[in-house]
């Protein structure tokens, strides 16, 4: 592993062990050359995912671009970063296990939009305003009441 601070090729690893619920292994390395340490991750690719946009345009599936949109919504909610860690793990291995290589940028959406709906409501509503292009207060209200309960509803 390269590291990031000099360059140097022959890095070594000072300790390993589990992370995301057992899902990937962190690794503390140190470059003798410079006395930099820095933190790795390895994790399991079953296939190589490429994401299909909804103008037809192909890109490799990015799992960090994936996490940073995640982070976002959950941005100043009280979720642990251990479980959105696990969350996007286990959306990763849901893709995965799809059995296509070639998954449209929708399901994905749709994947993230489920599994934030049962983790925080704050979070999910800020994704979907940005996954489905919310332009005006309108749109939220009609998102938000869409998922309030029948009652409440006719309360108004």
């Amino acid at each position: 592993m390269r590291c990031p601070f000099c360059g140097n090729v022959d890095t070594q690893v000072k300790d390993s062990r589990p992370a995301e619920d057992h899902v990937a292994i962190r690794r503390r390395r140190f470059c003798p050359a410079c006395g930099g340490r820095f933190t790795t991750y390895e994790r399991v690719q079953l296939r190589d995912l490429v994401v299909i946009k909804a103008n037809g345009r192909r890109e490799e599936f990015d799992r960090d671009k994936l996490e940073r949109s995640v982070r976002i919504a959950m941005q100043k909610r009280p979720i642990e970063p251990e479980r959105i860690d696990q969350m996007v793990s286990g959306i990763v291995r849901r893709l995965e296990s799809m059995g296509e290589t070639d998954i449209p940028s929708k399901v994905i959406g749709e994947i993230v939009m489920e599994t934030l709906a049962r983790i925080d409501t704050v979070a999910y509503v800020r994704f979907a305003s940005v996954y489905k292009n919310f332009q005006a207060a309108d749109d939220f209200e009609r998102f938000v009441d869409e998922l309030r309960p029948e009652t409440a509803a006719e309360e108004r």
